[in-house]
Parts: C-alpha cells; sequence; structure tokens
C-alpha cells in the first residue's frame, strides 16, 4: 500500500467513533410484506440511546411512566428496522413519510432467541411503548416489534369507510407485523424465534387479548396491561363516558346525586382526585373519536363532535345514550369486540383507580368472560391496588397512586418462568399498596413458582377450584323436568364447577336437597344454570346472587 493511501486509511480508522456497533448480516434482513424498510447499525436500541439519535420519539412515551422509574442499565447494540406496510392513510408523520402502518423492529446483537410484539397504547404511534415495555425486553435479549396500528392520532376515525373500519385495521396490523417480524428475525439471525409473546398496554392490552383469542397459533401467550375493553352489549367506553361528561359539572359544584351516579356506572371510590385532569385530557376527547368510529351518524355532519358541550346542545355526547343508538351501531362494535375465548396463557393487570377504564367495567368484565368460555385455566388477573391508567399520575398523586410498571416487569418475569421452565405464576391476586418502600421500581407478587393451581381466580383473592354457596328453593313447577327457583348467598366469588348444597326441604319432595355440581357460572343478577342431583333426577335451576361478602 502506497504512504498516502495508508495514511487515509489509518485518518479514517482514527475519525471512527469509539465502540460504533456493527451488525453482523445486516444486509441479509428482510421484512415480508413492507412497501418501505430501512435498517440502521445502532450503538444502543434502547431509548437511552435512541433518545440521542433519532430512532425513538420521545413524545409518544415520555408521559407513560413515573418520573422516578429506573430501567435497566444495560446498553444493548443492535439493529433497528423502520419501516411501513402498505396502506392509503397518512396520519403517522415520523420520518417525513406521512404514511401509516409503520413498524419499529429492533434486532439486538446478543439475541436471546425470542420475540416481543406490541401495539402502540390509545392513539399513539410506534414508538411509544419503548420505555415501559421495549427498554425492558430489549435488555433480556428480546427481539421486539411495535406497530402504530394502522393509524393514529385523535381523527383516526376518518381511516376506513365502514364504522369501526379503523380499529378493525389494528388488528390486521399487528397480525402482519408478528408475521413479518418472525420472518426478520429469521433472515437476520439464520432461525425462527423459539418464542413469541403478544403485550401491550392499554389498546396495546386490548390487542394482546384479541389476538390470543382470533390467532393463538402465532404466540406462546401474553401479558395484557389494562387492555381496553370492547363488547357490544356492554359495558364499553360508551356506557360510562357519557355520565362521566353529563355529572361532572354538577359533581364539581357539590351535588351529592352526581357523585354517586359515578360510582353507579363503574368509578371507583377513591379516584375522585382525577377526576380534573381526566375530564380535561381524556374522558371528552375518547367519548367524542371512539364513538365517532362506530357511530358517526350521531351528531350529523359534524366529525368528532362539539368538545365540551353542555346537555341538550345538539349532537352533544354528554347526552349519547348507547342503549337505545341503532342497531348497526352495536353491530359495529361488535365487530372488533372481545369474547374471552383466549388460546394461550395470559397475565392481565389493573389498576382499582384507573378513572379512564374503571376496573369494573373492563378487566372484572374480561376476567368473568374468560371463565365463562371455559378458559379460566389459562388465566391470571393481578389487581394493583393504587393502579391508574397512566403511572406518571403517580407524580401528581404520591399519596395515593401507585405505579404498574414495576408489577408488569414482576408479571412477565413470572410468565417467562411459566412458558419455559413450567413454573406456575404466582396466583391471581390483589397487589396492597404499600406505604413504604421504592413503589415505582418495586412490586412483590404473592406466591412464586408452584404456588396456586388455579389460574382463574377471583379479584383480591388467590384462584380456587371451588366455592361453597347455600342456597334455599324459592319456588318449585313440577313438570316432566322440575324448574326451581333459589336464592343464593356466596362468600368470595363465583367460579365455574362450585358445588352447590340445597338448604333447608323443597315444597315438592319434602326431602332435603342435595349437592348439585353447577356447569356455569355463576354472576350477580338472574341466570339459568343447569345443575345434577346425585341421582337420577336433574333439574333447571334458576339463580339469583344476593350479595357477597
Amino acid at each position: 500500500m502506497r504512504p498516502a493511501v495508508l495514511a487515509i486509511a489509518l485518518l479514517a480508522l482514527l475519525a471512527a467513533p469509539a465502540g460504533a456497533a456493527t451488525c453482523p448480516n445486516q444486509g441479509a434482513v428482510r421484512v415480508p410484506g413492507a412497501e418501505r424498510q430501512v435498517a440502521d447499525c445502532l450503538d444502543d436500541l434502547t431509548t437511552k440511546g435512541t433518545m440521542t439519535n433519532g430512532h425513538t420519539d420521545r413524545s409518544d412515551w415520555q408521559t407513560l411512566h413515573a418520573s422516578a422509574t429506573r430501567n435497566p442499565a444495560e446498553v444493548v447494540p443492535g439493529l433497528q428496522v423502520d419501516g411501513y406496510f402498505p396502506d392509503t392513510s397518512k396520519t403517522n408523520a415520523y420520518r417525513g413519510w406521512m404514511h401509516d402502518s409503520q413498524f419499529v423492529i429492533r434486532l439486538p446483537n446478543d439475541w436471546n432467541g425470542k420475540l416481543v410484539v406490541t401495539g402502540a397504547p390509545g392513539v399513539r404511534r410506534q414508538f411509544a411503548p419503548d420505555f415501559v415495555i421495549g427498554d425492558f425486553v430489549l435488555a433480556k435479549g428480546y427481539a421486539y416489534a411495535s406497530t402504530d396500528k394502522g393509524n393514529s392520532g385523535t381523527s383516526f376515525y376518518s381511516d376506513g369507510v365502514q364504522p369501526g373500519d379503523a380499529v378493525a385495521e389494528w388488528h390486521r396490523r399487528v397480525t402482519e407485523l408478528t408475521r413479518a417480524a418472525k420472518e426478520a428475525v429469521r433472515s437476520r439471525y439464520g432461525r425462527a424465534p423459539g418464542r413469541t409473546y403478544m403485550t401491550g398496554i392499554s389498546n396495546g392490552g386490548y390487542l394482546t387479548r384479541w389476538q390470543l383469542e382470533n390467532h393463538p397459533e402465532l404466540y406462546d401467550g401474553g401479558v395484557d396491561w389494562e387492555g381496553t375493553l370492547m363488547r357490544a352489549d356492554g359495558p364499553n367506553l360508551f356506557t360510562y363516558l357519557p355520565t362521566a361528561l353529563r355529572d361532572y359539572p354538577a359533581y364539581r359544584a357539590g351535588d351529592e346525586a352526581a357523585h354517586r351516579r359515578f360510582f353507579d356506572v363503574g368509578f371507583a371510590p377513591g379516584s375522585e382526585q382525577q377526576w380534573d385532569d381526566h375530564y380535561a385530557e381524556y374522558w371528552d376527547l375518547t367519548q367524542r373519536s371512539y364513538r365517532e368510529e362506530f357511530d358517526p351518524g350521531y351528531d350529523g355532519p359534524l366529525e368528532g363532535g362539539v368538545p365540551f358541550c353542555r346537555p341538550g346542545t345538539p349532537g352533544c355526547d354528554a347526552d349519547y345514550d348507547y342503549a337505545k343508538r341503532p342497531q348497526a351501531v352495536k353491530d359495529a362494535v361488535g365487530r372488533v369486540s372481545l369474547t374471552g375465548r383466549i388460546g394461550k396463557p395470559l397475565l392481565t393487570l389493573h389498576g382499582t383507580l384507573d378513572a379512564l377504564l374503571p376496573i369494573r367495567t373492563d378487566s372484572d368484565v374480561y376476567t368473568r368472560m374468560v371463565r365463562d368460555a371455559g378458559r379460566g385455566s389459562l388465566h391470571r388477573y393481578y389487581v394493583i391496588e393504587g393502579g391508574s391508567h397512566v403511572d406518571s399520575r403517580y407524580d401528581r398523586y404520591p399519596d395515593a397512586l401507585r405505579p404498574i410498571l414495576p408489577c408488569y416487569r414482576a408479571a412477565f418475569t413470572s410468565f417467562e418462568a411459566m412458558i419455559e421452565r413450567g413454573a406456575a405464576p404466582p396466583p391471581s391476586q390483589t397487589v396492597a399498596r404499600t406505604a413504604g418502600g421504592d413503589v415505582v421500581n418495586n412490586c412483590p407478587l404473592a406466591g412464586g413458582a408452584g404456588a396456586g393451581a388455579g389460574a382463574g381466580g377471583g379479584r383480591g383473592a388467590a384462584a380456587r377450584s371451588r366455592l361453597r354457596l347455600r342456597v334455599a328453593p324459592r319456588r318449585i313447577r313440577a313438570g316432566r323436568r322440575t324448574r326451581i327457583r333459589f336464592r343464593v348467598t356466596s362468600r368470595g366469588r363465583p367460579v365455574r364447577g362450585a358445588k352447590v348444597r340445597f338448604a333447608g326441604r323443597t315444597k315438592r319432595t319434602g326431602r332435603r336437597g342435595r349437592a348439585v355440581m353447577v356447569r356455569r357460572v355463576f354472576r350477580p343478577g338472574r341466570r339459568r344454570a343447569v345443575a345434577r342431583k346425585r341421582g337420577k333426577r336433574s333439574a333447571s335451576v334458576r339463580i339469583r346472587v344476593l350479595r357477597r361478602r
């Protein structure tokens, strides 16, 4: 080599940044189906690094965690692939692309052989889970993939033709990304991921539920963090948000009746201190935008209604009555509704003081749906006392709230042990809000491997496989099949397969009732359950649960 050429080469080496990452097999990476992809080898794939080089957007995730949150300290060099799938909508402006269905895939050099897939919470973009989920799993060595769900921003409802199209696209985009990310992993590392997990927060949690119900073949399981509940027959956003909009001004003026109506539709006592900022930031915008998505005809030619309108204003969302809307509206919601029929293991976390998705109208209901669908053995439910919908609220109300993120990390770690080593995760439980300690970064789940065989237990208690109830016959109608109405008092939460013992004597036979096995779950209100007596006779039993203690 001539001296001049050698000198230039030495200068180039000296000018190279110290510790610059190299990414073996970078040129082989392909994302099947992508219309565009750009791959960059980065020194650090976590937000510590991507904040400095433009490979994340802090505005997407900075309000989702408590300010004192400590993320793993690991530096994770590797390959980031940004791109998008073919789409016609243009709300995502990242890189100036003005194109939706954008994704980010991160492939660490030191790969653990597994993949985590998620979708953006709310109507945010693909970077929204970076800090609360991405940093955690990348530090563990996972490949990671996230999507903007095919549309983003508060006018997401403008995407699509028919009511519900925009939300239905979310499902398709997550499925599309999961399949493509598996192939991208294969193209870089030479083998497919040995495990693939779905996870997410809020709408990402909803998508976790939906994927495990509809595409369980793509995943080994998932962790759902306060997933949104979509149900055509309610409860859903439209069964409680209009009440919040209508009654909040009266509540602020001291109207106790308005205060009670919040609780009647599902809001939790103790969540009141969050109502001011939720009214200003969340309730009105959420109601109007999601209502426009599923019921655009409610406000006529307007798009997205009238912000903070007074009841009585034409088309005002404070007057919205979901129960009285046309069946077509319920059908639109039904297109994207959940069923509870999960096909792979799922862990669910939800905070007791969530003031956007109240626990009574959301994860309590979804847990019952899973159990009613006969999938309770695949499910664990962790109720986080003092948890809110967004962990950043802890900075405003540290005396009342606790962040959910450390509990999510503990649950995810237990989930790995369950899937990969067969260790039973902690039983369903309520995680108490402790007064001392670092609740921002620590969350012990009671009971580890080997604790609790049942997985579908109720809120606030470990899972149980049997529950004793006392019933008293109230009315008997004789015939080919005896029909008896009972009053039932239960202790704890009803579960599938509960053994019931008749109390007192039946008027028809004069005999003392015998034990029966009930094949359906008891729920509040009147429900029919088929029961079998010991012996040859059977009865169709109508049951009313009067109270829980």
